[in-house]
């Protein structure tokens, strides 16, 4: 991470000295001169806490909404599978059960029964996404969840070189029509390897 953030620091500088905002800089030398105009972003938050209940996070989700957020994620894994819909439902509530604005991140706990067990159980909701849910090295988890998941996934936020990033893509069963690759250019040696 540090090393990234040196990394990112040092490309801050260059468009700086080249006097231009990073997006232009990296767009005039990295891509085809036309930035996007737009980019999506979501809040996240649903975090576990001691005394959290269900009406503190459906109060933290609506204020998310408040500010403007069209996507909400909240994090699951860290309570038993009938918890966790209770979480996820309450926050449906929230979201007038439109599943398709609630992403659900896992932090990679899980094995593959309960990636599993967990999917069948959230597929029905039309998740946005269900998130970094093994180890990020175990490619053939992914792999075999993608085929019994029909919802979006995403993952790749926890990879940190081009070779790692090849063989999510090469082995991970990531399906280019719904899925998403997340890297992050901090935990990734920064934009030299993000870029490559």
């Amino acid at each position: 991470v540090a090393v990234g953030v040196v990394d990112m620091a040092l490309f801050d500088l260059a468009a700086k000295i080249a006097g231009q905002p990073l997006y232009r800089y990296l767009s005039d030398r990295y891509g085809d001169g036309q930035p996007d105009d737009q980019v999506f972003v979501y809040a996240a938050g649903g975090y576990y806490a001691p005394g959290k209940g269900l009406t503190d996070l459906q109060d933290e989700m609506r204020g998310f909404l408040d500010q403007g957020y069209r996507v909400v994620k909240m994090k699951i894994g860290g309570a038993d599978l009938a918890e966790d819909l209770e979480r996820i439902e309450a926050v449906l509530e929230v979201l007038d059960g439109d599943g398709s604005r609630l992403a659900v991140d896992v932090n990679g706990r899980f094995d593959l029964a309960t990636a599993l067990e967990y999917g069948r159980a959230i597929e029905p909701y039309g998740l946005f996404w269900y998130e970094e849910v093994g180890d990020p090295l175990d490619y053939r988890l992914n792999a075999v969840l993608s085929e019994q998941y029909r919802g979006p996934l995403a993952t790749g936020e926890n990879l940190f070189s081009v070779q790692d990033a090849r063989n999510l893509i090469r082995y991970g069963g990531m399906r280019a029509d719904r899925d998403y690759l997340q890297f992050d250019p901090a935990l990734g040696y920064g934009l030299t390897e993000y870029l490559r």
